[in-house]
């Protein structure tokens, strides 16, 4: 995996922005949608368990849960803008990831914020 691998987030102009701020600088916030979600559940293969195993008994980074959280992360992201577009929304507001253990059988990532129209200041 190359240092692009282990990113995600938006190109440069996307249709609907994602911000981990309260507003966006040069826009105004119209109109708040409301809270928006994208949820999803990865369970980690067994390869990439055995391999975790191993690699935790002499150290360093865990490639292969790595690369399975990351996917996971960009396809809850996803799910996440796909809500906000679907709910008339062009911007999402307070972006935050929570990621926890699900049952000890996969990863759990929740991407959650605020969707919101905004529109350029003028």
């Amino acid at each position: 995996m190359g240092i692009e691998d282990y990113g995600g987030g938006q190109g440069p102009h996307p249709d609907v922005l994602v911000v981990t701020t309260n507003d966006v600088p040069g826009y105004q916030v119209q109109q708040i949608i409301g809270e928006v979600f994208g949820l999803t559940v990865r369970s980690r293969h067994l390869g990439s368990q055995i391999g975790a195993g191993l690699k935790s008994m002499i150290g360093g980074e865990l490639k292969g849960l790595t690369k399975t959280l990351v996917e996971t992360r960009n396809q809850a992201m996803d799910r996440l803008i796909e809500q906000a577009r679907a709910r008339g929304a062009n911007a999402v507001l307070m972006f935050r990831f929570d990621v926890t253990e699900a049952a000890d059988v996969g990863t759990e990532v929740c991407a959650y914020g605020t969707a919101a129209v905004i529109a350029p200041r003028g």
